[in-house]
């Protein structure tokens, strides 16, 4: 199916999830570890009825859920279509089946305690080192270019971040080269940011913000509050 842009996925008015990086993510409370396994069946059924299914991962009092589908492909300038993860017509499909599920349950959404952190390095040669670290990350160097049409390093099984390479040119100086990019929420992420501010960061730069902001801690270091896409408007 072809990718979805945010925009799209906006209008879909998915209340109960937001979309971060490249998945729809969506978080639901439990009162006991039966009450989520029970719910965890039923998103089963769910997905067994379409022929697709989330990323489940059960905690203390919550289960989280991620959407994405591993074929979803676009059309570049030219014409040349690429095959990615991304967020896609079916996924949207088992969302609404999804709330609709945890509605039949009792369960409420907390959207907006959902968050991704992935990582990223600035290098002019990612083809050269993208291997070194899909081998270092998931221990296999073939995770290079996974659901990416570009270098990016990413765990089939969802272990470790996703890793992207930005470009940059060669330094002589010494900088810093990796960073961590923190997904939130849109309703979330000025609290974020006001909240690292507090406890001594800087905002370095907010040129693109909201979706993307700065920030650096007191030795200069920086890391990245993003923003995927605008919350589902109210009904």
């Amino acid at each position: 199916m072809e990718m979805l842009s945010d925009d799209e996925i906006a209008a879909a008015r998915l209340a109960d999830w937001r979309k971060l990086a490249q998945g729809l993510h969506a978080r639901y409370l439990v009162e006991s570890f039966a009450a989520a396994a029970r719910f965890v069946t039923a998103v089963g059924e769910a997905g067994d009825a379409v022929g697709h299914h989330p990323s489940v991962a059960v905690g203390r009092g919550h289960v989280d859920l991620k959407l994405v589908s591993a074929d979803a492909f676009y059309r570049d300038g030219e014409g040349t279509e690429h095959v990615v993860e991304w967020v896609t017509e079916q996924d949207l499909d088992l969302a609404r089946r999804i709330t609709a599920v945890a509605a039949e349950h009792g369960l409420r959404a907390d959207p907006a305690s959902v968050s991704v952190v992935e990582l990223g390095l600035d290098t002019a040669r990612s083809a050269t080192i993208a291997p070194v670290w899909a081998a270092l990350l998931t221990g296999d160097a073939e995770s290079q270019g996974r659901g990416s049409p570009s270098d990016e390093v990413r765990d089939a099984t969802g272990r470790v971040p996703n890793l992207w390479f930005g470009d940059a040119v060669e330094h002589e100086a010494p900088r810093q080269r990796f960073h961590v990019e923190v997904y939130v929420a849109p309703e979330v992420a000025e609290q974020r940011i006001a909240a690292a501010v507090a406890a001594g960061g800087t905002v370095v730069d907010d040129s693109d913000a909201p979706a993307l902001t700065v920030i650096g801690d007191q030795d200069g270091n920086r890391g990245v509050v993003c923003v995927a896409g605008a919350p589902a408007p109210p009904d």
